[in-house]
């Protein structure tokens, strides 16, 4: 089996190096993808030294179009049996992998959700955001008749033939109920597993915000009656 390890990645020279020794440290076949999504701090610096490497293939867009599209671009080079989308920010451990890629190993999941909200270790923060986070998925599973516990985790893990099925649209952080939705529809097994999580404030670099949150709220809609 073959990983296909896409990060979408903008502003993050302080993380990036390390999460990419991270993900090269698993004991998996497996190729990076690495979408830079129009950076202006040395991000793109960086990513010039992977450029051209065993294992990794480096993409850029010529303006910001968002995490949704910076995925979009990812799936569309992934040649791996399963795609495992990776935020270059630390929140998400690699080392979790094994518990993410377990149920579709064994043939019960085409998609795992990793949740960080079944009782993985996780940094205590915002409790607003675990609200509207708790919000946004109840609305999505009313809509897709799921009983997810996390619809917004950055840990989504799925096969290829799934990454190839689902046409995606959304630019930017609506890309999480987009495929929620889309993944229902086409009723596609779907497991739910406890991760870690080890999120960051905002003077450390945390780029969604309480806007993104109803922007989430009109993509539930919108993908559930409207698409």
């Amino acid at each position: 089996m073959k990983l296909s390890i896409v990060i979408p990645i903008y502003n993050e020279e302080k993380t990036l190096t390390t999460i990419i020794d991270k993900v090269l440290a698993t004991p998996y076949d497996k190729e990076i993808i690495l979408i830079d999504d129009f950076s202006t701090d040395g991000t793109r610096d960086i990513l010039k030294e992977y450029e051209g490497r065993k294992e990794f293939q480096v993409l850029y867009h010529e303006r910001n179009r968002g995490k949704g599209a910076a995925l979009r671009t990812g799936f569309e080079g992934a040649t791996g049996d399963v795609v495992v989308i990776q935020d270059a920010d630390l929140e998400y451990n690699p080392e979790d992998y094994g518990v993410l890629l377990e149920p579709i190993l064994d043939d019960r999941a085409d998609v795992v959700y990793g949740s960080r909200f079944l009782g993985g270790p996780h940094r205590v923060l915002f409790f607003w955001h675990y609200q509207g986070n708790k919000f946004l998925t109840t609305v999505s599973n009313m809509f897709t008749n799921l009983n997810l516990t996390d619809m917004e985790t950055g840990y989504k893990v799925f096969t290829l033939e799934v990454a190839k099925t689902i046409k995606l649209k959304c630019n930017r952080f609506g890309f999480e109920p987009e495929f929620t939705n889309k993944v229902a529809k086409n009723n596609f097994r779907i497991y739910e597993v406890p991760i870690s999580y080890n999120g960051r404030d905002y003077t450390e670099g945390k780029k969604i915000t309480w806007k993104d949150g109803f922007a989430a709220l009109w993509f539930i809609f919108k993908f559930r009656f409207f698409d």
